[in-house]
């Protein structure tokens, strides 16, 4: 009787420092995906920062190209509005999709494409595009490991007792709207 009761605690204090160890784990890989998410931010809003200069220098010589300027500057408001991943996502697809009609107006335009200030406005937003692009690809490895402990058994369990819920993924829908807008001529 007394091995029965002692074989009962060993498996009741297992099955306690197993919950313990992955209710610890399914925090760790939220906060690594907040973090992640984080990181998105910063270089979407670093991005959105240097976009008001690319549209100044560009209007400087192609002023009669308004409605490319108003669509970029109303895709920004978009990104710099939008909450939660998917609806970021959208904004930031709707965004490069106008940096690059903005660019193929630039194309045409040799005196701006020498210009140095423009040139200079080019490689930060290729340095911003890679960064957001290795900040997505982090959020996303994040996500994928919470999302493996939450839908796993039997971190399942902790998972749901403890309201954990899958992290959505940092995808861009439309094929064509996977490239980097197009920075250099």
């Amino acid at each position: 009787m007394v091995s029965g009761v002692w074989i009962v605690l060993a498996v009741l204090v297992v099955v306690i420092v197993y919950a313990v160890a992955t209710y610890n784990r399914l925090v760790s890989r939220r906060n690594m995906a907040r973090e992640g998410w984080s990181g998105i931010d910063v270089q979407l809003k670093r991005r959105a920062d240097l976009i008001p200069n690319l549209v100044r220098s560009v209007q400087g010589y192609a002023a009669h190209e308004r409605g490319v300027f108003d669509d970029v500057t109303a895709q920004r408001a978009k990104s710099m509005q939008a909450t939660g991943v998917a609806e970021q996502a959208q904004a930031a697809q709707g965004l490069s999709s106008a940096l690059g009609r903005l660019f193929a107006v630039a194309e045409a335009y040799p005196a701006l494409k020498a210009d140095q200030n423009f040139i200079a406005l080019q490689d930060q937003l290729a340095e911003i595009e890679d960064a957001l692009q290795l900040a997505r690809r982090y959020y996303n490895g994040t996500a994928r490991d919470m999302n493996n402990l939450v839908e796993s058994f039997p971190s399942m369990i902790v998972a749901r007792a403890g309201h954990f819920e899958t992290q959505p993924y940092f995808e861009i829908e439309d094929a064509s709207e996977r490239a980097v807008p197009r920075v250099a001529f």
